[in-house]
């Protein structure tokens, strides 16, 4: 089993990170077919994922996004690579016009 440790900092504030961390949670339904459960809480937002072979969490703060994923033995092969992926699909979404 590999494990997914993914942090970036940001300067959104909790609000406009909370819209990122709804549109990640929706991009990995649409993409990858992800079961995503989204709650908000006062000082950060904790949004669930799952599906066979993967499950993890992405908390969402005002000042960074951290992602804790475990990969099951078929898709640990492929850790680099997912990693990379949800990197690059966090950073876009961090750099839309809309969330600057």
């Amino acid at each position: 089993m590999a494990n997914l440790h993914i942090m970036r900092q940001h300067s959104l504030g909790l609000l406009a990170a909370r819209k990122v961390g709804k549109a990640w949670g929706e991009q990995a339904r649409q993409d990858f077919g992800m079961q995503c459960s989204y709650v908000q809480g006062e000082q950060e937002d904790l949004l669930r994922f799952s599906r066979s072979g993967v499950s993890g969490s992405l908390r969402v703060r005002a000042d960074c996004f951290e992602m804790e994923a475990k990969l099951g033995f078929l898709l640990g092969a492929y850790k680099e690579k997912i990693e990379a992926e949800v990197c690059k699909n966090l950073d876009a979404l961090l750099l839309s016009p809309g969330n600057q």
